[in-house]
């Protein structure tokens, strides 16, 4: 009556070092650093990128006030990106 549910597989993992093949991040590489399967995207840590060029193409979060965080305000976050735009780097 009911299917089971198929967990989701990717080409790639968590460690890996991949190269993005579409979008704004395109020819650059980086590292998994998470696999989000609900969402089906990978977090990505950008390498050989400089730090000006690399802040000005992030994407900005707000947060609200907590102990780890006093005053709260704008964070920068991860580079997130749909896994079918990344590819295995040899």
């Amino acid at each position: 009556m009911f299917s089971e549910k198929k967990a989701k597989s990717y080409h790639v993992k968590k460690g890996d070092a991949v190269e993005v093949i579409t979008g704004e991040w395109k020819k650059e590489t980086g590292k998994v650093i998470a696999v989000l399967k609900k969402k089906d995207r990978v977090v990505l840590e950008m390498q050989g990128i400089p730090q000006e060029k690399l802040s000005a193409r992030l994407g900005k979060r707000t947060i609200k006030k907590s102990q780890a965080n006093p005053k709260g305000g704008l964070v920068e976050r991860a580079v997130s990106v749909h896994v079918s735009n990344v590819r295995k780097k040899d």
